[in-house]
């Protein structure tokens, strides 16, 4: 069983990606190369989101 602690650790890292993400896009200047690629990186912290949320529910 995974720790809730190491979850929650997890889980901050992820939302510091999702804030780094969202800044990029914001400071992009609408260099479309650059909001895509931060895009991608939205979707994958999104999945990484869900499984981490899932595994928080059930610990």
């Amino acid at each position: 069983m995974v720790d809730k602690d190491l979850l929650v650790k997890m889980d901050e890292k992820i939302q510091a990606i999702k804030k780094a993400a969202l800044e990029l896009k914001e400071i992009s200047g609408g260099i479309q190369a650059v909001d895509r690629n931060a895009d991608r990186i939205l979707t994958s912290a999104k999945m990484l989101e869900i499984n981490v949320s899932d595994a928080l529910d059930i610990v």
